[in-house]
């Protein structure tokens, strides 16, 4: 988004505050540590020599902030849950990559209807049910017998987290056919970039925290 001039340094300093604010103070401080980002922003904005559209570069800082920021932090806060916070968050993280795995390689095999055309023509709904199943079926699975969640509440985790990485994968994909970039970043050239590889688990990882 470097055309719409977002406040890099005001985005960075309230991302770091979202994560340190979830990590002392939890749910309560990792809202107060993503509201940081305005005035700090704001900042930025008036010392900054570079003349930009303020409600661009407001909005873009403040979106990094709450999606990378605010996704990640929930994901402390799915490990931080007393007990079973470890077993949880490993949970979430083998869903999803089940998930993406499954609707990858069968959306290859046998995908013939197009999930969201207009904004990820490569995605299938034979992939999307696909990785829903395997997602569903993973975190079964994974909290069997473990006395954190009953068969109900785990099948209803398994499709919340299923069904939140792939809104997570679509809505990345649509913010990058908005800015016209194939690429989220330079890191990891030919995958897309280090977001590709997290998108899902940024929207996944509330889903599971607040189910």
């Amino acid at each position: 988004a470097r055309g719409l001039h977002p406040m890099v340094l005001g985005g960075y300093a309230g991302l770091v505050l979202t994560l340190v604010g979830a990590q002392l103070g939890g749910l309560t401080w990792l809202l107060a540590g993503m509201l940081s980002t305005l005035p700090i922003a704001l900042f930025v904005f008036f010392v900054s020599s570079v003349r930009q559209n303020a409600v661009a570069a407001f909005a873009t800082t403040l979106l990094g902030v709450v999606w990378v920021g605010g996704g990640l932090a929930h994901l402390l806060l799915v490990r931080d849950i007393p007990d079973d916070g470890r077993l949880l968050i490993f949970t979430v993280l083998l869903t999803v990559f089940a998930d993406d795995t499954a609707a990858y390689f069968v959306g290859r095999a046998i995908g013939r209807h197009r999930l969201a055309p207009a904004i990820s023509p490569g995605k299938s709904v034979e992939g999307f049910v696909a990785g829903t199943l395997v997602g569903v079926a993973v975190t079964f699975f994974a909290l069997y017998e473990q006395d954190v969640v009953s068969t109900g509440e785990s099948i209803l985790l398994g499709l919340a987290i299923a069904l939140a990485a792939t809104l997570g994968d679509l809505f990345e994909s649509a913010i990058k056919r908005d800015l016209g970039v194939k690429d989220s970043g330079r890191l990891l050239a030919g995958h897309g970039g280090v977001l590709d590889r997290v998108d899902s688990l940024l929207w996944a990882a509330p889903a599971a925290f607040y189910l």
